[in-house]
C-alpha cells in the first residue's frame, strides 16, 4: 500500500513539498501585488508613471522568483503576476513611459 506512505499535500496552499518556502512566497505575492498595480492603473493614462514602473520592478520581481522558484504553485503565481505586469508595463510605455511628461 504505497498510497499510504505518501504525504497530504492537498491541504498546502503554496508549498507542495511540504516545506517553507519564506522567499519564493514572498517574491510571489510581491510579483502578484505589482503585476495588480501595473495592469489596474494602465486603464488610465495619466497614472502611466506608476503602471510602468511598477510593471517593470514586478518583471524583474517575477523573474528572479522564476529562477528561485521550488514548486510548481510558487511558478503558477508567478507567471500571473509576470503576466499582468508586463501587459502594465507595456501600456504604461504606450501612455508615457518611464519618464513621460518629466523632462
Amino acid at each position: 500500500m504505497a498510497q499510504a506512505l505518501r504525504p497530504n499535500t492537498a491541504g498546502s496552499l503554496l508549498a507542495t513539498d511540504g516545506r517553507p518556502h519564506p522567499l519564493q512566497d514572498t517574491l510571489m505575492a510581491v510579483t502578484l501585488v505589482l503585476g495588480a498595480v501595473a495592469f489596474i492603473t494602465a486603464m488610465f493614462h495619466s497614472l502611466h508613471l506608476l503602471s510602468s514602473w511598477a510593471g517593470l520592478v514586478g518583471i524583474f520581481t517575477g523573474a528572479y522568483g522564476q529562477w528561485i522558484s521550488e514548486t510548481t504553485r510558487e511558478r503558477f503565481g508567478l507567471i500571473l503576476g509576470l503576466g499582468a505586469s508586463g501587459v502594465g508595463f507595456f501600456l504604461g510605455m504606450a501612455h508615457g513611459g518611464l519618464f513621460g511628461g518629466l523632462w
